[in-house]
């Protein structure tokens, strides 16, 4: 469970995932770890000079006897309040917090000297390793990881761990739980702190899944480990510990607003003042586009920014560029990417080709409206990373022309897209159609 204490930085931590270090000394023994810890320094290099350790709410007690021994060996010990705490009775050399805000920058300083990183359980599930990770390599480290707040909770609760779905909460936006709220789901959610659950039950009952289940774990692996449960919707604890963690059996109530996990979502549910590109377009834009993991997408003249919101969320590694000149619709964006669970879309309010000035090269781009602008298309292409994909739609008859000629010189597909949906007339039923759609599909030699 995430330990408030701890300092280290919030999108990158979790319930037993804090910094954890083990000195990198131990690394190579074949035979297991010695129970000395050599001279980590080499004639070519530093060594492994760096050790992280995870702690559980159990403290030394949970540790290896090589894992003790590299916080007693270390001249240098870094970690959380909490963590440090834990180890005092293990640690010889000199304590030191963590930053407020959070930095790595006096770890990478010490390299060299024996350093120990004191963390949350594994110190690569939303922990501190992955964060340290950046900057120093594995050849440099050493990691006795603990079991995670996930592996307790799945303990506990007889749950098979690969089957539910783990997602941390912990100094991010509560939000990012929505897209994961489908039903007969379980989901295990790392979350800030004792407040954490109440405010869980609280988006889950606005969103229709009040009769979802809620178990929260609180202080896994200590002495004052303690497991409850309630109804979302009847949830009214107050008495929460600060290291909890909750698993949730998902459950809808009817009208519950569940997010499908296939491209097209209804229209119904953006909100949006007619500027959006319809759900039938969409899905065939976002096949077009071809969203592959860590990609970005540049949204141009975003709307309701319903293309990039559905691009991020085919994969968390996902991100989205949303480019909208009017403020009213980027506050409209801002709101829709809050209910679907992907607050990290990026919206840029300006008029393209100007506003696209110094984004982050696209992986893919998608142009809704402004494809007649002087210097849009252009724009777009030139940015266009080498084996991105462009998909720009026409409705009007000037930038249909415009693609034609593009596809005259460029290559691509070009399509057409015929909508009709059935309405009533008078006793009976006939086609209405939809304004027709003329797309243009190209991909960067």
């Amino acid at each position: 469970m995430p330990d408030p204490s701890d300092s280290a930085a919030p999108a990158a931590r979790g319930h037993h995932a804090t910094a954890d270090a083990a000195p990198a000394s131990l690394a190579n023994s074949p035979a297991g770890y010695p129970e000395t810890i050599p001279d980590v320094r080499a004639a070519d290099g530093p060594g492994r000079w760096l050790s992280v350790v995870g702690l559980g709410e159990d403290g030394l007690d949970g540790l290896s006897p090589a894992a003790r021994a590299a916080i007693e060996a270390a001249e240098l010990v870094f970690g959380g309040s909490r963590h440090l705490a834990l180890a005092a009775a293990a640690i010889r050399g000199a304590a030191h917090p963590w930053p407020t805000p959070f930095d790595v920058a006096a770890v990478t300083a010490a390299r060299g000297r024996r350093v120990a990183v004191l963390a949350s359980g594994d110190p690569f599930f939303h922990g501190v390793g992955s964060v340290i990770a950046r900057t120093i390599p594995p050849t440099e480290m050493q990691v006795f990881p603990a079991p995670s707040a996930i592996a307790l909770a799945a303990a506990r609760l007889g749950w098979a761990e690969q089957d539910a779905t783990a997602l941390s909460v912990h100094g991010r936006p509560l939000d990012l739980v929505r897209p994961h709220l489908q039903p007969g789901r379980r989901l295990i959610v790392l979350t800030s702190d004792r407040d954490g659950p109440a405010a869980l039950a609280g988006l889950m009952t606005e969103t229709g899944f009040g009769p979802s289940r809620l178990i929260f774990l609180e202080a896994l692996g200590g002495p004052h480990e303690r497991v409850r449960a309630a109804t979302a919707e009847d949830f009214a604890f107050t008495d929460v510990a600060d290291l909890n963690v909750v698993a949730i059996e998902v459950a809808a109530a009817a009208g519950a607003r569940i997010i499908a996990r296939a491209p097209g979502l209804p229209d119904d549910l953006f909100e949006h003042d007619g500027q959006i590109t319809k759900r039938e377009v969409r899905a065939i834009a976002l096949a077009a586009l071809g969203p592959r993991r860590g990609e970005r997408l540049w949204d141009i003249g975003a709307g309701s920014g319903s293309i990039g919101l559905e691009w991020m969320l085919a994969d968390p590694s996902l991100t989205a560029i949303a480019v909208e000149p009017r403020a009213d619709r980027a506050a409209r964006i801002a709101r829709n990417a809050s209910a679907f669970g992907v607050p990290g879309l990026t919206i840029v309010r300006g008029e393209a080709p100007a506003a696209l000035d110094g984004l982050a090269a696209p992986d893919a781009v998608f142009i809704g409206g402004g494809a007649s602008r002087p210097g849009v298309l252009d724009a777009a292409i030139a940015a266009l990373k080498v084996g991105g994909r462009l998909v720009v739609n026409a409705v009007t008859i000037e930038t249909e022309t415009i693609l034609a000629d593009r596809h005259a010189r460029l290559g691509g597909d070009l399509v057409r897209i015929d909508i009709a949906r059935a309405e009533t007339i008078g006793g009976f039923r006939g086609w209405t159609p939809a304004r027709p759609v003329v797309q243009w599909r190209w991909e960067k030699p």
